[in-house]
């Protein structure tokens, strides 16, 4: 083609692809002298936290609220269950995702509260507090040191422990996947974060003039545009920014896509690589048109390509560390063959979710019960030596009765879970090494700074599937835990 011939190239469209994926920092800080600092300065997406959104309820508690901070801590996207919401900014900040709602209320658990969820971790609880007069200050009736004569205020055991886990179980089973799924993108409930991690991505890096989007509905993904062939291109792409840390995917069979397409052929990339114009590891699919697909991509049969020819001395798929995503429309296939079924001008492919399928099952409800649900009106039980929560079931409304019947409702809901009964709960600062027992017969103490750990931990432990726990703080300090090591002792419930 003669260079009169040729179609007019958009440097600003190249220049704005290369800024926009960080591929020359030079670009972004130019950019932001003109256009000036965005307001929300976000981190660099994290593989798979920032995507899926970790639920908690209770979360202005002295448990709930820790839990929050190590969670963000560990990078993942938070959204809080409160009551309160002014309550729940003086003690949360205004930098997390809060929903009002209340777990005795179930219409009020609705999409917004549970959209794009990946797991919950359950820290509600009554209020009980010492009886009118009995302390000066209100203090927490037992923190393993002193007891005070304890009261229930607000709502009943029954509402709350019992009805009210029940009501966020039941929510939830609707918005979770399946137990050996990981959901990486979910379309169908888009957060802010999931649609600031993907852009277009052409031939324009390569002198083309085709062009594309991905818009982000409610309900799915849309990757539309026109295809030329002109100045020697014929692509279009989108592809996520890099995650740092990348997705790990170790131990599952591959991905899969629910796509409609329009008949033509398309690509994945998975790149294991954060560089710009690395290795990618490519499958191609055909669409129907107008027709829904599930598309399952085993890693084995992914293809390593360096700019559509494959890399015959590649390794297999690293897939504990996926660094970027991308989908493709192109005119070519590998090693110069041509797409059998491409079309070049306007195209389109919906996306309701990709997911990775066949991995371990990790839990994906956390719920934070007590030891000694078990213990009131069990034969043999002397109560002298039980702690105030088992003497003072009755008193106490059938707190504990009411809690295991939370336990339950979880059980029987088909939910990956993970159940921690912890001793008496104190403000002490933590760090202490944990015990854990199986049966409910342990007594102890143990911070809440160290239940809050082992919720978040619990999360991506496969031996925590389906697992009910007492804990209790040891005598020494911990100063490193082998988390896997630690739950290998437990045995999954019957």
């Amino acid at each position: 083609m003669s260079d009169k011939n040729r179609s007019q190239w958009d440097l600003g469209r190249f220049i704005e692809t290369l800024s926009y994926f960080e591929v020359i920092p030079f670009l972004n800080c130019i950019k932001q002298l003109i256009q000036g600092r965005p307001q929300d300065k976000q981190a660099r997406p994290d593989g798979g936290k920032n995507v899926g959104v970790i639920l908690v309820a209770g979360a202005t508690g002295g448990l709930g609220k820790r839990v929050v901070g190590r969670l963000k801590q560990r990078g993942y996207q938070v959204r809080c269950l409160v009551r309160d919401i002014e309550k729940a900014r003086s003690i949360l900040g205004n930098d997390v995702d809060i929903v009002v709602a209340d777990i005795t209320k179930p219409e009020t658990l609705n999409a917004l509260l549970m959209a794009n969820i990946q797991a919950v971790i359950c820290c509600t609880a009554v209020r009980v507090q010492p009886v009118e007069g009995d302390t000066a200050n209100r203090e927490k009736y037992y923190q393993g040191i002193k007891f005070y004569q304890p009261e229930i205020v607000g709502d009943t055991p029954e509402n709350v422990e019992y009805q009210g886990v029940k009501n966020l179980v039941e929510a939830a089973a609707k918005y979770l996947t399946a137990a050996n799924e990981k959901l990486i993108f979910d379309f169908t409930h888009p957060s802010a974060e999931l649609k600031n991690v993907w852009g277009a991505l052409d031939d324009v890096v390569m002198g083309g003039v085709s062009s594309s989007n991905v818009q982000i509905t409610e309900n799915k993904a849309v990757f539309a545009g026109n295809v030329s062939t002109a100045n020697s291109g014929g692509f279009a792409s989108v592809r996520t920014k890099n995650f740092d840390p990348p997705f790990n995917l170790f131990g599952y069979t591959g991905v899969e896509l629910r796509v409609k397409g329009d008949g033509q052929r398309y690509k994945i990339f998975l790149r294991p690589d954060a560089t710009w114009d690395g290795l990618g590891y490519s499958y191609s699919f055909d669409t129907v048109a107008d027709t829904w697909l599930n598309i399952r991509i085993p890693f084995t049969e992914l293809t390593p390509v360096f700019r559509a020819k494959t890399v015959k001395d590649a390794p297999l798929l690293d897939a504990s560390r996926i660094s970027s995503f991308q989908l493709m429309l192109s005119k070519f296939e590998y090693d110069g063959a041509l797409n059998p079924n491409f079309t070049p001008g306007g195209f389109s492919l919906q996306v309701e979710w990709i997911k990775a399928y066949d991995g371990k099952t990790l839990p994906q409800f956390i719920l934070v019960s007590s030891a000694g649900v078990t213990r009131p009106g069990r034969p043999g039980i002397n109560l002298a030596e039980e702690p105030p929560a088992v003497r003072l079931n009755d008193q106490l409304g059938g707190i504990l009765t009411w809690k295991l019947k939370g336990e339950d409702s979880l059980r029987a809901s088909g939910i990956p879970y993970t159940i921690i009964r912890p001793c008496a709960l104190t403000e002490e600062a933590g760090g202490q090494e944990f015990i854990f027992e199986q049966g409910d017969n342990i007594r102890g103490k143990i911070s809440r700074e160290d239940v809050a750990e082992l919720c978040v931990q619990a999360l991506e432990q496969s031996q925590a599937y389906n697992v009910t726990f007492e804990v209790k703080q040891g005598e020494n300090q911990a100063s490193v835990i082998n988390w896997q090591q630690l739950f290998s002792q437990l045995q999954p419930d019957k």
